[in-house]
C-alpha cells in the first residue's frame, strides 16, 4: 500500500516533468524563425532561432556587407554557394528542410548560373532545420 505523502510526491513529480517537456516544446517552436542574407562577391549574413521573421531578417541584413537580399527560413536550413574561381560571379542559394538538401540545391544553383568550381560559402539552420 502506498502512503498519501508518497502518492502526492509522485503526482507532483509527474506534473513537473509534464510542464518541463511542454516548456521545451514551446521554446523550440517559438524561436524557430531565421533568415539568410545574400550579397555580391560572397557577402552574407545569417540569423537563426529568432522569435519572429522580421527580427531575423534585420539581423541577417545587418551582418551582410553591401547591397544584400534576405530570405526567410522557418524550421529549415539555408546555404550559399559561390564560384571559387570568381567569387563575384555566379552564385546560388537554397532554403530546404534539411541541411544536406540545402547544400546540394545551393551548389546546383551555382552551376546552373555558370559557376565552374562552386563551393559552399556559408550555411545556417534554425531551431528545427
Amino acid at each position: 500500500m502506498v502512503s498519501t505523502a508518497v502518492a502526492q510526491r509522485r503526482a507532483l513529480l509527474a506534473l513537473a516533468l509534464t510542464l518541463a517537456i511542454a516548456g521545451t516544446r514551446f521554446v523550440t517552436e517559438a524561436w524557430g524563425a531565421g533568415a539568410f542574407a545574400i550579397g555580391k562577391c560572397g557577402a552574407y549574413g545569417q540569423a537563426y532561432d529568432y522569435a519572429a521573421e522580421p527580427a531575423a531578417r534585420a539581423a541577417a541584413l545587418k551582418q551582410c556587407k553591401g547591397d544584400c537580399t534576405a530570405i526567410s527560413m522557418k524550421r529549415a536550413c539555408a546555404a550559399l554557394s559561390v564560384d571559387m574561381k570568381n567569387p563575384c560571379g555566379p552564385h546560388g542559394y537554397a532554403v530546404r528542410p534539411h541541411i544536406s538538401s540545402s547544400l546540394n540545391a545551393a551548389t546546383r544553383e551555382c552551376y546552373k548560373f555558370g559557376g565552374k568550381e562552386c563551393v559552399i560559402r556559408a550555411w545556417a539552420c534554425d531551431a528545427k532545420g
